[in-house]
């Protein structure tokens, strides 16, 4: 057959992945205002002598990079998607890219503890009303910037916790986390501040940043773990792999003896099954028996017959 006449049993690999994704345009608009706010807070503390909010100014540029790399995945996956190079689409460069940010939180947290350390044996000085206005206003912004990459960070609410790592746009959620340990850094800072200002509890800074850092890494572990199993290809959770065995097995004398459902984007999943009949019906009778509300984007299925020897591949 020519290729045009192959065309009726092909289809692209986008998946999808060629639409512009909702966290894009919010990573954009998150990154102007970090950018913003590192130069505000490197520049402060400069002026003031206050190595709190110079560190927390280098703090907020980590992160700045780390937004930089979520937004080159949202457009590089997006450009790419019809990419023949990529065999199931440009999905899992979400999935890599929130690797790669969870990997710059874990090295944040190790920055964050070592400074909080060397501070609590060689204390400085502070400029504290200075210090104290200016983490205010990097709080306030902190806290739009959380607010604008939450929107939809709780949708899935009612899915436990598995079915969290696999649904999720891993790539928003690095981003998340990066602007949301910065508004936990501005809030340990300022409660330090206060008490190191009215109280004398100096001590309390860098000691607060030790408590900022174990937070930040107890997050990069949990974003480290979902975007690995992604990159790995676990097999998808068990509500989804229980729904296609179910979905299958309803013909008579029919069960399904190897199964592989990895994901290919977030919430996008591929399969690949085995099929042993009595009765065997054409693949496509197989994928029709599949759940429509499940994202299956590329299924493969092979059918064998108990009695004969009898296979068919799509």
């Amino acid at each position: 057959m020519s290729f045009r006449e192959l065309r009726p049993w092909q289809h692209d690999h986008t998946f999808g992945q060629d639409a512009r994704r909702p966290g894009e345009s919010r990573t954009m608009l998150v990154i102007a205002l970090t950018a913003l706010m590192m130069v505000v807070e490197i520049g402060a503390g400069l002026a003031y002598g206050s190595m709190a909010l110079l560190a927390d100014g280098l703090h907020m540029a980590s992160h700045a990079i780390a937004l930089s790399i979520a937004a080159f995945a949202y457009v590089y996956a997006r450009r790419h998607a019809a990419d023949e190079r990529f065999s199931f689409g440009t999905g899992k460069v979400n999935a890599l890219a929130g690797f790669a940010g969870a990997v710059l939180l874990a090295v944040f947290a190790l920055m964050m503890a070592w400074e909080s350390v060397a501070r609590i044996l060689s204390p400085v000085g502070i400029a504290f009303n200075q210090a104290i206005g200016v983490a205010i206003a990097g709080l306030l912004v902190n806290g739009l910037s959380v607010v604008l990459l939450g929107h939809h960070h709780g949708e899935h609410d009612d899915e436990d916790e598995e079915d969290r790592h696999h649904h999720h746009d891993h790539n928003l959620r690095s981003a998340y986390l990066h602007v949301l340990a910065d508004a936990l850094t501005s809030v340990l800072a300022i409660f330090a501040l206060l008490a190191g200002k009215y109280l004398g509890l100096f001590w309390m800074d860098p000691a607060m940043g030790v408590v900022g850092a174990l937070l930040v890494a107890r997050w990069s572990i949990g974003l480290l773990r979902a975007t690995a199993e992604v990159l790995l290809d676990r097999q998808a959770p068990p509500h989804l792999t229980d729904s296609i065995r179910t979905a299958i097995t309803q013909d008579a004398d029919t069960e399904v003896a190897d199964l592989h459902v990895w994901s290919v984007g977030p919430g996008i999943y591929s399969a690949i099954l085995s099929v042993v009949t009595a009765t065997p019906e054409p693949p496509e009778h197989y994928k029709r028996l599949l759940p429509e509300h499940e994202r299956l984007v590329h299924v493969t299925v092979e059918v064998h017959g108990r009695e004969h020897d009898v296979s068919a591949r799509t």
